[in-house]
């Protein structure tokens, strides 16, 4: 049996399955990507719900494994050569699982570095960009007076779903006819734009058809089903 004791994390979301990678999560849309890929390999997990509405992720323990505070964070009991490793960064825990595996990510160097290029795409314009957009659409932000913040968070998500567009246009998925990290990484924002965010009206999404038409090909696989509930909200 793994021994996780060295991860404070553990102290206050005890590991029932130890020898299982250890999930700390919410169902948010970086915190799916990690539920997604999981579901999508296959391999044994145990979730743990971090939440964030009671600032659970600023706690001692969940900071011991991510300073930065934020889900998603896992443990592996069995990380590179054999030993138990923690990491944090959804892009980052993408890219372990796809390397861990052989999965979801080409082994070919140059479509491998392709397929990264667009994780790090959505990690560094997508998610910022829509959650921006998020906040002064729907949270706090939407009262402000001075309203050419979410006029710059608008345009400028727009002209990323451009860019997404472009891209899918004469493709089945990010990669082409290859499903991989890539697609995980992104289905959430763009799934939470129109929806959890209601924004679909003011970034006139119909418009965007091959990026409606994907992530609907996405939503239509089970593992993605599952994972976007993984674990379930409190």
């Amino acid at each position: 049996m793994a021994d996780l004791s060295a991860f404070p994390i553990t102290r206050r979301w005890p590991a029932k399955h130890p020898d299982r990678l250890q999930l700390y999560s919410l169902p948010t849309p970086n915190g799916v990507k990690v539920s997604i890929a999981l579901e999508e390999l296959g391999l044994p997990y145990e979730p743990h719900l971090v939440d964030i509405g009671k600032n659970e992720s600023w706690t001692p323990e969940f900071l011991s494994l991510n300073p930065n505070g934020k889900i998603p964070a896992i443990i592996d009991p069995d990380g590179p050569g054999g030993k138990p490793i923690g990491l944090f960064e959804s892009g980052a825990i993408l890219v372990y699982l796809a390397e861990k595996t052989g999965k979801l990510m080409s082994a070919d160097p140059a479509l491998r570095y392709e397929t990264l290029q667009w994780v790090f795409f959505q990690m560094a314009s997508i998610g910022p960009m829509f959650g921006q957009l998020g906040f002064f659409h729907k949270f706090a932000g939407k009262e402000y007076e001075d309203k050419r913040p979410l006029a710059r968070y608008r345009d400028e998500s727009k002209r990323l779903f451009g860019v997404l567009e472009g891209r899918l246009a004469d493709r089945e998925w990010i990669m082409g006819d290859d499903y991989t990290i890539a697609d995980i990484a992104t289905f959430g924002w763009v799934r939470n734009m129109g929806g959890f965010y209601g924004a679909g009206e003011i970034l006139e999404l119909d418009k965007f058809t091959a990026t409606q038409a994907w992530l609907d090909r996405g939503l239509a696989r089970p593992a993605v089903q599952r994972g976007l509930n993984i674990p379930p909200r409190p």
